[in-house]
């Protein structure tokens, strides 16, 4: 039960955010490629859903590097993210 409401904690930040478009993004990755990611793949992504929009937005368009790696990698799959 607690991994279902850590889950549950997660969908509601990744899809109430300021931006509709981060809204969209955040949503169909957790959907999409979430349940693929290694355990610390998992954590930068909780990491990066918790970063205010206009923080994580530059690193997700890529206008701002990244320097963690892990969290790098989760960034480049949420590139290639398709939203319906």
């Amino acid at each position: 039960m607690e991994d279902r409401q850590r889950l549950n904690r997660l969908r509601w930040r990744c899809t109430r955010r300021a931006m509709l478009e981060m809204d969209l993004l955040l949503g169909e990755f957790l959907d999409r490629v979430f349940p693929t990611l290694t355990p610390a793949q998992a954590d930068s992504f909780v990491a990066l859903a918790d970063m205010e929009d206009l923080e994580l937005w530059p690193l997700v368009n890529g206008s701002r590097e990244c320097a963690d790696p892990v969290q790098a990698e989760v960034l480049a799959l949420l590139r290639t993210v398709r939203v319906k």
